[in-house]
């Protein structure tokens, strides 16, 4: 049942990430549209920043996908963890985008320029109700790779919805200084989510252990094992922060037969199965054996 929720979560992280993609490259024609007409180069910039967003949605889709697969001779843990290259390349997008905006919105603090406030108006009300509809698809992402896209459409919602609120003023006031101090707060709200994706990309690329998996508990939950005399070079990591893998030396307390560890196997999977270890490997070794090369015992 976990293999086939897994296999449906990914299912819906590729569906969704396709339809962010294909509602992001359209909105973006009709910002370019939308931007000659109104004669407004901020809902321009935006329509780059979206052709960018496109861009880096139709990666995410792409690695997504990959991801699905197969282990192969090349890959033999199979393609899970390009999922995770997809979220890097979407959060230097990001980053990229939101300097942009910085280094386009801090000049405009003392040069505001004049802009189509009614134009503006209808052009948010149409991006707030397109990308709002595509992050209600992803909010509840299954996948790394699925929150990084969510974070791109949350920043166009915001960026539509601080483009809203600075058209009305805009067109009441006429204080069109506004808009670039909205879209610095935008920015600035998008790196801090970059920086927390980041903060969760990068310990499953270092093969940290992952978070919620505590080694003693680990180590104690197979030494309570019958015929387990002790455990060393215990290693712990994720492929792609759902798919755990665990490697471990197996000290038995005294000499098995090969038709005697294949129960003493099963009965060490079946511990770790409740601590959500997707994969195991253990190999075994006599009381008073050296073991060559293994690390420090934790």
């Amino acid at each position: 049942m976990a293999q086939d929720h897994s296999h449906h979560n990914h299912s819906n992280s590729q569906s969704n990430i396709g339809l962010a993609f294909f509602l992001n490259l359209a909105f973006t024609a009709i910002e370019l549209v939308g931007g000659v007409l109104t004669n407004s180069v901020a809902i321009l910039s935006d329509a780059v920043h979206d052709l960018g967003d496109s861009l880096s949605l139709a990666l995410a889709w792409y690695f997504q996908k990959l991801s699905k697969r197969g282990r192969t001779s090349r890959y033999t843990y199979g393609y899970k963890r390009f999922s995770l290259l997809g979220a890097i390349i979407n959060s230097v997008v990001l980053v990229v985008g939101s300097v942009y905006i910085i280094s386009e919105a801090i000049p405009r603090l003392w040069s505001p320029e004049a802009t189509s406030a009614r134009g503006m108006f209808a052009l948010a009300v149409l991006g707030i109700l397109v990308n709002g509809f595509a992050v209600l698809r992803t909010r509840r992402a299954a996948s790394i790779n699925e929150r990084v896209v969510s974070l791109h459409l949350l920043e166009d919602v915001l960026g539509w919805g601080a483009v809203l609120i600075g058209s009305v003023v805009m067109h009441f006031t006429g204080w069109t200084v506004i808009d670039p101090i909205l879209s610095l707060a935008v920015a600035c709200f998008v790196l801090v989510g970059v920086y927390r994706n980041i903060r969760s990309v990068l310990p499953i690329l270092l093969q940290g252990t992952p978070a919620g998996f505590v080694p003693e508990q680990i180590v104690s939950a197979l030494t309570n094992v019958d015929g387990v005399g002790g455990v060393h070079d215990l290693h712990v990591w994720s492929l792609d922060e759902s798919y755990t893998i665990l490697t471990a030396h197996i000290v038995t307390d005294r000499a098995h037969s090969m038709a005697e560890l294949a129960p003493l196997k099963r009965e060490l999977h079946s511990a770790l199965s409740p601590l959500g270890i997707s994969h195991s490997t253990f190999e075994f070794e006599l009381p008073d054996e050296t073991c060559s090369g293994c690390e420090p015992a934790l």
